[in-house]
């Protein structure tokens, strides 16, 4: 009588695309609790420098308890418990819709993360398919500190297998002014422009002004790969160099949220009062990026927006489009044609508040 081996009936494989569907309800594994290092570690990777963020007395003179942590760490942190079960096959992470921040998240706050899947539809290669999925993540008390939409294209374990019928979920194209959750603490009587360190406040930008940020990051391997394991994201495409040279492109691929964070920091030389993210409307990961490649970014002003009940601060919907060795000065997006330039990386439109 053989021995069997127990091993393989033990081992998380992840789901592939045939393992989706409709109304598939996923609690994810592992909570976590943030720590001051998280930030701290954060800031070492991105060099994000907005004060509400940075500051304990920064936050309190606009009524906080003391510094959240910063807006896309609490995005990565919630969207990297989902990976074991979503994306640990993906190909690629292809873009987000109708994201709404809630309850700022500080040290010591514990976040899990749940996720309904709300579409599939198998590509026409038959290898690969794409699940959408709606993604919350709640603190310890049940608040709700994100929940966003996001499509990815993940492999299928047998090709064999028949295509689903195709569910495509209707979303929408921006998220409404009444669904953005303002701090009720939130006050900015007391803003430091000095200390912000810009006094351009919410009046000055006008609808259809861009701002090339000028700065550039370039992306290291070790940084990236140090930054997406603090998330806990293991999707292998960003890992395993050994499975990935046999892939399409022969190496590993930036983690897409890792731009999402360059390109957000380096929007702070120009936007250096849009201090907190209230929404993600949309967002596309155009093409892939790798160890070696330098990230600039530039804005684009998509909407000012008016708060009810609200004459201290305004929001800003912004398309923040990052390209890799292209410094932006010309605004790099589309061709004549309707197509990304080829330097294009990241088409990000969100909405961010600031002081008027």
């Amino acid at each position: 009588m053989g021995v069997k081996n127990y091993t393989e009936s033990k081992i998380r494989e992840g789901n592939f695309f045939e393992d989706f569907y409709p109304g598939m309800v996923l609690v994810h594994a592992t909570p976590r609790t943030i720590t001051s290092g998280d930030q701290a570690l954060y800031t070492a990777f991105y060099g994000s420098r907005f004060a509400f963020s940075s500051s304990d007395e920064f936050a309190r003179s606009l009524g906080f308890a003391r510094a959240p942590i910063d807006d896309f760490l609490a995005f990565h942190i919630v969207f990297g418990k989902t990976v074991a079960d979503i994306s640990l096959n993906a190909v690629a992470n292809l873009g987000y819709a109708e994201g709404i921040f809630g309850v700022p998240l500080y040290p010591g706050d514990t976040v899990s993360t749940v996720s309904d899947v709300i579409g599939v539809k198998e590509n026409s290669n038959g290898r690969t398919g794409v699940v959408y999925v709606r993604s919350t993540g709640r603190n310890q008390n049940g608040e709700m500190v994100l929940q966003y939409v996001r499509w990815v294209m993940v492999r299928k374990r047998d090709v064999n297998t028949p295509a689903p019928e195709v569910v495509i979920p209707e979303l929408s194209t921006g998220v409404v002014v009444t669904s953005l959750s303002i701090p009720c603490e939130l006050n900015l009587t007391e803003y430091d422009y000095a200390l912000s360190g810009s006094a351009y406040r919410w009046g000055d930008y006008s609808v259809g002004e861009r701002i090339a940020h000028v700065d550039g990051m370039t992306i290291e391997e070790a940084e990236h790969q140090m930054a997406t394991r603090l998330y806990q994201n293991t999707a292998k495409v960003h890992f395993n160099q050994h499975t990935e040279a046999e892939g399409r492109f022969g190496r590993r691929l930036i983690y897409g949220g890792h731009i999402i964070s360059l390109a957000r920091a380096l929007s702070f030389n120009g936007m250096e009062n849009g201090f907190k993210v209230a929404a993600i409307n949309g967002g596309t990961h155009v093409a892939p990026t790798f160890a070696g490649d330098t990230i600039y970014a530039w804005s684009e002003v998509l909407e000012k927006i008016e708060l009810s009940g609200r004459d201290d601060v305004g929001a800003l919907r912004v398309r923040l489009v990052a390209a890799k060795n292209n410094n932006c000065e010309s605004f790099p997006l589309k061709n004549s044609e309707g197509r990304y330039d080829e330097d294009i990386v990241l088409d990000f439109d969100y909405t961010i508040l600031m002081p008027k």
